[in-house]
């Protein structure tokens, strides 16, 4: 299916410069939000516990705040609504030592007088096992990045393998930026979406990637440039009806999937659009500036397939009894 009719290249190379420079002050604008602002991390990575209660009506929150701020058990708490506003979230910062049905029961109690109600989730999470997973999703995430630019190299070279891995910490760090600005909770799920991202971001990248090989040994031209614009300009069909597709999914799941994976979905959101971006305008480029040469290219390929003619022909010889 094609949603561009391929009557021309598109001279994508031509606005590298600006989309270089727009791409450096957005990372540069996120680095500044998280070294200021720094991540809001949920309870599963920084311990602590999860209460959410269900009113009949609508929550009076000031009410409960008042009343759970003669607590001492809820010092700190913070109390929000969470998806309506008959529920709410009551987050302490500390984990209680309880079970969770002692902790429900300590809330029935401390909430009494204030409405018709049910607890209906307690999750606690101790801040050792917190600081556990968080250090375990750091490393999940290095780890992956590692296994990216091994995969990369390998399959193509160095430049491409650079290259890639670029784009992948600048979709992050936009990413987290987004998080940062907007204060929203990192958890598992969050962690889940960044991972996520990193193989929805290398999947494109992937794609231009092959299709400038492909390039470099098909198009007339031994100039990178014009090499990038034509791979690319075949591939726009294909990266737009995907990341379309895609946004609509999560676009959908960001508006009406409720609460739960709100996080999830935000993340994802901005990941794609960062990722769609910089499959074409960071990762492209960047094969220039590391000074990849077509000519060089399509040398190296046509004496790795002379090699392999011989190889094929001695192996030949070989077996007909000649050698």
């Amino acid at each position: 299916m094609e949603f561009f009719r391929q009557t021309k290249t598109i001279n994508f190379m031509g606005k590298s410069k600006i989309a270089i420079a727009i791409s450096i002050v957005l990372v540069l604008i996120s680095w500044g939000i998280l070294a200021a602002k720094g991540l809001n991390y949920g309870i599963d990575f920084a311990g602590g516990t999860i209460v959410q209660v269900k009113y009949e009506g609508a929550a009076p929150i000031d009410t409960i705040r008042d009343t759970l701020g003669t607590n001492p058990l809820y010092e700190g708490a913070q109390i929000t609504e969470f998806g309506s506003p008959e529920e709410i979230i009551i987050r302490l910062k500390t984990s209680s030592k309880d079970v969770q049905s002692d902790m429900g029961d300590v809330t029935r109690e401390a909430l009494k007088g204030t409405g018709s109600f049910e607890v209906r989730r307690v999750d606690i999470v101790g801040p050792k096992v917190g600081g556990e997973l968080r250090e375990k999703g750091v490393m999940a995430m290095l780890l992956a990045i590692l296994g990216i630019l091994v995969y990369v190299a390998v399959r193509f070279e160095w430049r491409f393998a650079v290259a890639s891995i670029a784009a992948l910490i600048h979709d992050v760090s936009i990413a987290l930026g987004a998080i940062s600005l907007f204060a929203i909770d990192v958890n598992l799920d969050v962690l889940a979406a960044l991972l996520t991202l990193l193989g929805y971001s290398l999947n494109d990248t992937i794609i231009v990637f092959d299709r400038i090989r492909e390039g470099v040994t098909a198009s007339k031209s031994i100039e990178l440039a014009d090499v990038i614009n034509e791979s690319v300009t075949k591939t726009l069909s294909r990266t737009t009806l995907t990341s379309l597709t895609t946004f609509f999914v999560v676009l959908t799941l960001f508006m009406f999937g409720g609460e739960i994976i709100h996080a999830f979905a935000f993340t994802l959101l901005v990941g794609i659009i960062v990722g769609t971006y910089s499959s074409i305008f960071v990762a492209s480029p960047i094969l220039m500036w590391f000074g990849f040469n077509v000519a060089n290219y399509r040398t190296k390929l046509a004496d790795a397939a002379k090699r392999r003619a011989e190889k094929e022909k001695m192996r030949a010889m070989y077996e007909q009894g000649t050698v």
